[in-house]
């Protein structure tokens, strides 16, 4: 077992001060203790990864498309590399420059770790959870008839609540999402002209297609690629999918992490996507998870104090009677020693080791913008002891797509619906509805009764002071969803008393829907039948 460890040559000091590089990248090798070429080799791999691809141009004539190279023009714009820029070293910015694109098929595979999955795949589901309503732009609420038809078509034909789940699942996992809104036009340059709500057609709205982003080509004018003043510069006015090009109207672009002009051509005008931002640190929480049962299984160490000049006198004697000390350590017993030997075991300690494998855990949680005890379904360690932060944070984020994201999504689908399908069949003249989405926040029961208790404090508070009618707090009581009275008319109410017509309606009101009482008659004396005393 020893036999070639003893005969094995140290390695050299230095030879050992070399060897630095690991599995993660700040383990890297450096440029210290390397010679000249070494050097220039390692500059050079630095110089490649910092030289970003230069845009492709388009120019267009008709159907034609000819592309060429934005280098061969003279003021283009040109990557721009230097070593040891603002004082940083060549070490660390190695380091930065490869935290760039991974590739679109490097971000699918790792999407299929279970972590990386549910990072991308929950918040999309949690945004559309809720739901929404539809309404008019003015806040009126459509026609029951109007809206029950557009459900039907939403969940049936559409399948609106998948799409959009797609939408912002996909978009995490590759960085970009591009949806595509199918159209039956008898105008065969539909999708190469702008977007025009005119030119559908009733009923040739057939759906949504999404598009992964290695099936598509973005393209550029060059009005796009000279012009850094202009709309949409750097924004690629035509996309190429299955051979034909799609003006950028005709979709809806979902990106996660944007990044600067200069690095759009290498991210093909993509975004940074959430496989990317953590699929290191997914990696170092995995390798820490997996360290907790291999320290079970060797956190007791036995060390067996002999004479090591023996043991190199007598290999083969050594190396039996260590196979023998392997098979008899995990007896659950005695262990027999020889006399003059000594034994020691050491222990090591596992305490702490729980948070530090979820705060690595966190960590992913953290840059993923998701809550980690949705994410890990447990409670918080190490970072938080509540969780109520990152709660509130996560329902930010997803508000944010629902306003930023998806509501994009929705009115462009409800402006080609209402114009397809809503219009002809009803004789309406729509134009857009407005989706409101309903609160992530639901409130429990108990929160619902205090917040009931204090309406009615305020409203009696109100109508005793005289701001408001008694009547005006019944039909906010009517109105109001969670009131638990939303079915009652007024016509199922008693009359209210006036409260001027109550002597001391104004200062001694005790709040409630009333404020103010009516004056009671006393109670009349009840009359008490007393026996007859015997003899009287």
């Amino acid at each position: 077992m020893f036999k070639n460890l003893f005969k094995r040559k140290p390695a050299p000091i230095a030879a050992l001060a070399k060897r630095s590089s690991g599995l993660f990248s700040t383990h890297a090798d450096d440029f210290s203790g390397q010679d000249g070429a070494a050097v220039a080799k390692r500059r050079e791999k630095l110089a490649r990864l910092l030289t970003l691809p230069a845009p492709v141009r388009i120019t267009r004539q008709g159907n034609d498309v000819a592309t060429f190279d934005a280098n061969d023009v003279e003021d283009s714009v040109k990557p721009i590399f230097g070593l040891g820029v603002a004082g940083i070293s060549e070490t660390q910015l190695m380091w930065y420059a490869s935290q760039g694109f991974i590739g679109y098929q490097m971000c699918a595979i790792l999407a299929q770790h279970w972590m990386i999955d549910k990072a991308c795949t929950m918040p999309a589901k949690d945004a559309v959870r809720k739901g929404y309503n539809i309404t008019l732009n003015n806040g009126q609420k459509l026609k029951p008839d109007v809206l029950d038809y557009m459900r039907e078509m939403d969940e049936d034909k559409y399948d609106i609540n998948f799409n959009m789940q797609e939408f912002i699942r996909f978009g995490r996992i590759f960085g970009i999402r591009v949806c595509k809104f199918v159209v039956e036009s008898d105008d065969p340059d539909y999708y190469l002209k702008p977007f025009n709500i005119d030119g559908v057609q009733p009923y040739t709205y057939k759906g949504i297609a999404q598009i992964d982003p290695y099936w598509i080509v973005p393209e550029l004018s060059s009005e796009e690629t000279l012009k850094p003043g202009g709309i949409h510069f750097y924004e690629p006015q035509f996309w190429r999918i299955n051979g034909k090009s799609i003006h950028r109207s005709h979709l809806v672009i979902y990106r996660t992490g944007q990044v600067a002009d200069v690095l759009k051509p290498s991210y093909y005008y993509g975004g940074v996507s959430i496989p990317q931002a953590i699929y290191e640190r997914v990696y170092a929480a995995e390798r820490v998870a997996n360290e907790g049962p291999m320290l079970a299984m060797t956190k007791r160490l036995t060390v067996l104090n002999t004479s090591l000049e023996e043991a190199l006198a007598d290999q083969d004697k050594f190396d039996e009677r260590m196979n023998w000390w392997v098979n008899t350590r995990d007896n659950y017993g005695v262990k027999i020693n020889e006399t003059g030997d000594t034994l020691e075991q050491f222990e090591t300690s596992l305490t702490g080791f729980d948070e530090l494998m979820m705060s690595e855990y966190q960590i992913v949680a953290a840059i993923a913008g998701v809550p980690g005890t949705k994410l890990l379904g447990t409670q918080p360690k190490g970072f938080n002891s509540t969780g109520e932060f990152e709660e509130s944070s996560y329902h930010e984020t997803l508000e944010s797509l629902q306003t930023d994201d998806l509501n994009k999504l929705l009115r462009r689908h409800y402006q080609l619906m209402i114009k397809s399908h809503i219009n002809p069949k009803f004789n309406l003249q729509l134009r857009n509805v407005t989706p409101v989405w309903n609160e992530l926040d639901a409130m429990t029961s108990l929160e619902q009764a205090q917040l009931n208790l204090t309406n009615a404090q305020v409203g009696g508070t109100l109508i005793a002071s005289g701001a408001i009618e008694p009547e005006a707090e019944l039909k906010r009581i009517i109105a109001d969803p969670d009131s638990g009275y939303t079915g009652l008319t007024m016509d199922d109410l008693p009359d209210m008393p006036d409260p001027a017509d109550d002597a001391g309606g104004s200062s001694g009101g005790q709040g409630g829907v009333a404020g103010a009482t009516k004056n009671v008659e006393a109670p009349k004396p009840r009359a008490v039948a007393v026996k007859p005393t015997p003899g009287a």
